[in-house]
């Protein structure tokens, strides 16, 4: 697969001369110990220690000659990320700002419902695209994160919390398509089948409207995963105003971008709705809605907006959620209506970093 650099600075730093090996794919694996003259196999080791055990000692790799550990020790490093804070909620949800090695931070939320344990990965620090109602936004793009900062927020929270994620959800701090290369590979390293072992069904990655970007995955060969835009307006007018990358790729050609998405992927889409009191939360915005997805293979998801002090909106009453969900199941579309979590800690994006003083 071809992967297209990202066109907008905020580049990771550079690799050590050790080699990282969070965030290989398999197949690089392999190359790698091949190169370092060693059996193929010892590859699909690596594979299988680092992602399915969630090892990080080389020393502890058992089924490997121990010659080759400490070749593997000389010439290679497997990171974790340090956790440099946590808040819990009564209600199960963990939230971890983890610190990478510049000592800059990202946030990833554990989410657990029933059997299903849902993790929030961050994929950049800070972000450029200027969504007035988040407040990561507000600090800015630092840099993009790595593959392998990407998949080690994954590896580490499984480490803390004894627990096998299920699903994963490309949510967290930063644009996800604005960072493609990376969130390509990290998603190949999440779904391969001998290692994490992630449900392609069960990565979902979303944007806030990178129109090339979401093309550029039309043809990206050998990855899957689901597709989610975050819409949050029915008007270039008010969509303008809340998400400053509809006055570069607006509604309808954001939209065109999904529905051939989910034509040629035949993959179904999600939008996301985040709704903002007295905004975009009316009768009027839940009926074009309806019409804008007419030719969308798509569910959509209803994120009542969770306010924070300082913010520039409120959250909408629980009858605007219901009168807005209401239409648009009468319309035939497959709605659900995101229940807030972790109410009583820090949830929202960037929140914790912001606290922390990044």
């Amino acid at each position: 697969m071809k992967l297209t650099t990202p066109d907008i600075d905020g580049a990771a730093p550079r690799a050590a001369h050790r080699t990282e090996l969070v965030g290989l794919t398999r197949e690089e694996l392999t190359e790698f110990a091949v190169a370092n003259n060693m059996r193929p196999f010892r590859g699909q080791q690596l594979v299988e220690w680092i992602y399915r055990h969630g090892v990080n000692d080389f020393a502890a790799m058992t089924n490997i000659a121990r010659v080759d550990r400490e070749r593997f020790a000389e010439i290679a490093t497997i990171s974790t990320l340090s956790v440099k804070r946590e808040e819990r909620s009564t209600d199960g949800t963990r939230k971890f700002l983890f610190e990478l090695a510049d000592r800059k931070t990202v946030e990833t939320v554990l989410i657990p419902e029933g059997e299903r344990r849902t993790l929030c990965l961050s994929t950049q620090v800070g972000c450029a695209m200027g969504c007035r109602f988040c407040l990561t936004a507000q600090q800015g793009l630092e840099r993009h994160l790595t593959a392998g900062e990407i998949v080690d927020q994954l590896l580490s929270v499984q480490r803390l919390t004894g627990e096998r994620m299920t699903n994963a959800v490309f949510m967290g701090m930063g644009e996800p398509l604005h960072n493609f290369d990376a969130v390509v590979r990290a998603v190949q390293v999440l779904t391969d089948d001998r290692g994490i072992g992630l449900s392609a069904r069960r990565v979902t990655v979303s944007t806030s409207g990178l129109v090339p970007k979401i093309h550029d995955l039309i043809h990206a060969q050998g990855v899957r995963f689901a597709l989610a835009v975050s819409l949050n307006a029915t008007t270039d007018t008010v969509r303008d105003e809340v998400m400053p990358i509809n006055r570069r790729y607006p509604i309808r050609e954001l939209v065109g971008a999904l529905e051939a998405y989910s034509r040629e992927r035949r993959d179904m889409g999600f939008v996301e709705y985040v709704l903002l009191g007295g905004v975009n939360d009316t009768v009027a915005d839940a009926h074009r809605l309806a019409n804008l997805l007419r030719r969308v293979r798509c569910k959509i998801n209803l994120i009542p907006y969770n306010a924070v002090a300082g913010a520039a909106y409120e959250a909408p009453t629980g009858e605007a959620v219901e009168d807005f969900r209401q239409i648009l199941l009468a319309e035939g579309y497959s709605v659900f209506t995101r229940k807030a979590r972790g109410d009583d800690i820090s949830a929202a994006c960037g929140q914790l970093r912001q606290e922390t003083g990044g």
